[in-house]
């Protein structure tokens, strides 16, 4: 007999694979007219690397630090170079050839694929569960706020799970491959939050099946698993070893390090972003974005909590009656239904939309808990339940605390919901093996009755009773309801209040009845299969497309045509205004900008134009976020002045002579006290803590005075604490963010305070005064500061980290040991073809204990 050949074996996937292309080109057709979505992170990350790409342009080598956003912070978290991390170009190489957007989709449902073939579904199931995951809707959400960087991990990451299947499943080389090349796509996604979690799930797939293997006596099969996927995990690690070792070195410095701060300090405005004992976020910080218990309903009836932060609603709702009732004009009250009514009301600050898994799934994945069997129906299980305990966040404070508090790292991470993301992914996967074990093993109606009924009362039950009952159930009501609709409604706040209640009511009413009917579709195509009526043929296609439907439809609600624009609009990401055209024209080296038409610590709009004492970035500097937390408000002057803010840019105010006179537009007005890019100073005042020197800082004239710690009286020498410096000079001659020239005529030994923010100084910034070595410190809390000797200097700073080169080989090494790896398998895959499916499933073991007796009871029936 013929053994199949390669391209027979793999054609069934490759049919598949493409049908999820078509499926996620379908959801995103307008990408075939050339539009794209606009991405708001994706624009706020462009705004914020400008700098570094157009100094690429000019220079071809793109600089390590930025001086665009928060005063200066290292460029490499923004817009590296890694010139060997040739796995991953490799690939990003192929999938830019894709259609945007849908190609980020796709690599969503192709990692998923991927498990589900390993875990033994065929290939129809295996999209039916791709097709959910990718679909899901908080993944949808998320792609249309423009966090890239998650979808492609939650795609890389499911990758990387069929690889640890595999190794541990005794398919030790092809797992560790697989392992070691999605792992390394995963850090190259670089969403080390997602990674995090599906590295929790992986020690709970490692620790039940290492209990049933070692329970079966094939301890050492586990061992070796264990040592492949090791392996594979050193060189996927290594391969982007330059990122890992700098990422480890920088989180320490930033928000998510600990502080020096031991005092109970009153942030002004009301957050505390960083933690005083043990280092990371603090959790009011991490656990602001929280699900709520009874808000998980929303996996089953998506507008259980009405739906998103803004819109959702039609002409025919409550709210836009009450608007036109009130002279609204009724284009206007349309616009505000359908895109600016506050329909969500749980306690989360701002949502864009529900975590909806589907109804239909959701069903099928509770039926797949009673026929799946072994060790990966527990997996899949504890795996969902664990994602959906981490998203509730301070609603399971008991549980996350303690995790937050003893498990490593895990405090470096805030807005927990996105667990809910690969809950997604088990919930799929547990769905799509139960049909595969009901038609692997045959069973019939009569065994699955009970499964069935009780999977019908778990998910219809549930949503018919919050059909007919969720007005009772719930408040329907957000605290901030009034206070928010008296903005616009004034005193008529509280009957638009009642308008939305009875809006929410209705959202909650209609969604539970469709998930009703959904449910009950899916359960239908499963009674037609076992009772025979249709084949596995037709019964694939029709599950599948209720799954898709189900989801799709929902999707479109947040995420549909009319979001998407032309490129040439993304591609302009912010307009000049008068005021930014008229800094522009400023060629003083290294000055900065202060942008108070919005929140300046919350946005790279600045950023994008000039260089910023602000910016949005959740990796910001933790000292420099602590100076404008408990310091700025308090000497607003002085911080602007010694941080060089030469211009602040203010809305326009209207003068009072002119009725209705119409806005100008942004203004730029110069601040006539700015200290420049250095200067010398007066006074030094040394100070033993940060808590101190934080106190100081509240007050300080830094035109005259400087306040530092005590650790650096090495570097300050023999500097009296009183100075004259008249006639003293210094003045910026070169200007590149990493590396820095001045000119400076001293009279006397004296101490320069540089408008600079001070990061990891004598070691990744380096200082030279006429070409040689000298130290410098920190002063100010942030900046940094040199003892100058008397006389005509040349001072010179140069960022230039050390991890940066070693990154660098550690890189190239890894890379070319992994496509070694990978190929090595991929020659012995060939030479040991075989002619069972690619990537085999684990053997179908025997039927489980309970639908065993089920069978048996049956038997006996007919036969007396």
């Amino acid at each position: 007999m013929n053994q199949p050949t390669l391209f027979q074996r793999l054609r069934p996937h490759l049919i598949a694979v493409l049908g999820l292309l078509v499926l996620a080109v379908i959801y995103f057709s307008p990408v075939l007219s050339g539009k794209t979505l606009s991405m708001p992170d994706v624009q706020q990350a462009s705004a914020s690397a400008r700098e570094i790409r157009e100094i690429a342009k000019e220079t071809g080598i793109k600089p390590l630090w930025t001086d665009a956003l928060f005063s200066g912070m290292p460029g490499y978290m923004i817009d590296f170079h890694y010139p060997y991390i040739l796995v991953y170009k490799a690939v990003m190489a192929v999938v830019n050839i894709l259609p945007n957007t849908a190609s980020i989709l796709f690599v969503v449902m192709l990692g998923a694929y991927i498990l589900l073939v390993v875990l033994g579904c065929n290939p129809w199931l295996s999209v039916l569960g791709a097709a959910a995951y990718g679909l899901g809707t908080f993944g949808i959400v998320s792609l249309e706020a423009g966090h890239v960087s998650k979808l492609f991990a939650m795609g890389y990451g499911a990758g990387m799970l069929a690889g640890v299947v595999l190794a541990l499943r005794g398919r030790y080389w092809v797992g560790a491959a697989l392992m070691g090349f999605f792992l390394c796509m995963e850090l190259g996604a670089n969403h080390i939050q997602i990674t995090y979690y599906l590295f929790m799930t992986i020690g709970l797939y490692v620790l039940i099946e290492g209990i049933a293997l070692i329970r079966g006596g094939r301890g050492r099969q586990l061992g070796l698993g264990l040592a492949t996927i090791v392996l594979a995990g050193a060189l996927a690690a290594g391969s982007f070893g330059k990122r890992l070792l700098i990422l480890n070195q920088y989180t320490k410095e930033t928000i998510r390090g600990k502080s020096e701060l031991t005092a109970k300090t009153t942030n002004p405005d009301g957050k505390t972003p960083t933690s005083e004992s043990k280092g990371g976020l603090d959790k009011d910080y991490a656990f602001t974005y929280s699900y709520g218990k009874a808000e998980t309903l929303t996996l089953l009836v998506p507008n259980v909590y009405g739906g998103g932060s803004a819109g959702g609603l039609t002409t025919d709702s409550q709210f836009y009656k009450a608007m036109t009732s009130r002279g609204v004009d009724p284009a206007a009250a349309k616009q505000m239904a359908e895109l600016g009514a506050p329909t969500y009301w749980g306690d989360q600050p701002i949502l864009g939309g529900p975590a909806y898994a589907g109804a239909a799934l959701l069903f099928l994945f509770v039926l797949g808990m009673f026929v799946i069997r072994g060790p990966v129906r527990w997996w899949l299980l504890s795996a969902a339940v664990l994602m959906i305990m981490l998203a509730w966040g301070k609603n399971l404070l008991f549980f996350n605390e303690f995790l937050f508090d003893y498990l490593p790292y895990l405090n470096k991470f805030r807005a927990m919901t996105m667990a809910l993301c690969l809950a997604q992914l088990f919930l799929a996967a547990g769905a799509a093996l139960g049909i595969q074990t009901i038609v692997n093993e045959k069973l019939t109606l009569v065994q699955l009755k009970q499964p069935l009924l009780v999977s019908l009362g778990l998910t219809a039950g549930v949503a018919l009773v919050l059909a007919l009952m969720g007005g009772t159930l719930f408040s329907f009501e957000k605290p901030n309801d009034i206070d928010m609709l008296a903005r616009y409604f004034g005193e008529a706040a509280k009957d638009f209040q009642l308008a939305l209640i009875s809006d929410r009511q209705s959202m909650l009413r209609s969604d539970a009845f469709r998930s009703v009917i959904f449910i009950l579709l899916a359960a239908g195509a499963v009674w037609l299969f076992l009772t025979s009526k249709i084949k596995a043929a037709l019964f694939y296609p029709i599950l599948s497309a209720i799954v898709i439907f189900d989801l799709f439809a929902v999707d479109k609600r947040f995420l549909n045509n009319a979001d998407f624009v032309p490129k040439a609009q993304v591609a302009t990401i912010f307009e000049p205004t008068g005021a930014d055209q008229q800094i522009l024209q400023d060629k003083t080296l290294g000055f900065r900008v202060f942008d108070q038409t919005e929140s300046f610590m919350e946005s790279n709009r600045a950023s994008y134009f000039h260089r910023s004492i602000g910016g949005y970035n959740t990796t910001r500097l933790r000292r420099y976020n602590e100076l404008i937390t408990y310091a700025f408000q308090p000497n607003f002057l002085n911080i602007l002045n010694m941080l060089n803010a030469k211009y602040v840019i203010r809305p326009s105010e209207p003068d009072p002579a002119v009725p209705q006179q119409a806005s100008t537009g942004p203004v730029a007005l110069p601040n006539p006290e700015v200290l420049g890019a250095a200067w010398f100073v007066k006074t030094v005042q040394q100070v033993g803590s940060a808590d101190e020197e934080m106190a100081v800082m509240k007050s300080l004239n830094p035109r005259d005075s400087a306040v530092v710690d005590k650790r650096f009286a090495p570097e300050l020498g023999n500097l009296p604490a009183t100075m004259d410096h008249t006639g003293s000079t210094i003045a910026l001659t070169s200007y590149r963010p990493d590396k820095l020239i001045y000119q400076a005529n001293a009279v006397r030994d004296g101490l320069v305070v540089f408008s600079e923010v001070y990061y990891r100084g004598n070691e990744d910034w380096q200082a030279f005064i006429d070409g040689k070595p000298a130290p410098h410190l920190r002063a100010n809390y942030t900046l940094r500061a040199m003892h100058l000797p008397a006389g005509k200097h040349t001072i010179e700073f140069r960022f230039e980290p050390p991890l940066a080169k070693i990154g660098d080989m550690i890189d190239l090494i890894s890379n070319v040991l992994l496509i070694a790896l990978i190929g090595f398998v991929l020659f012995l895959e060939g030479r040991n073809r075989r002619t069972e499916p690619v990537l085999a499933p684990e053997p179908v073991l025997p039927s489980t204990p309970d639908l065993e007796r089920s069978s048996a009871k049956t038997t006996k029936a007919k036969t007396q």
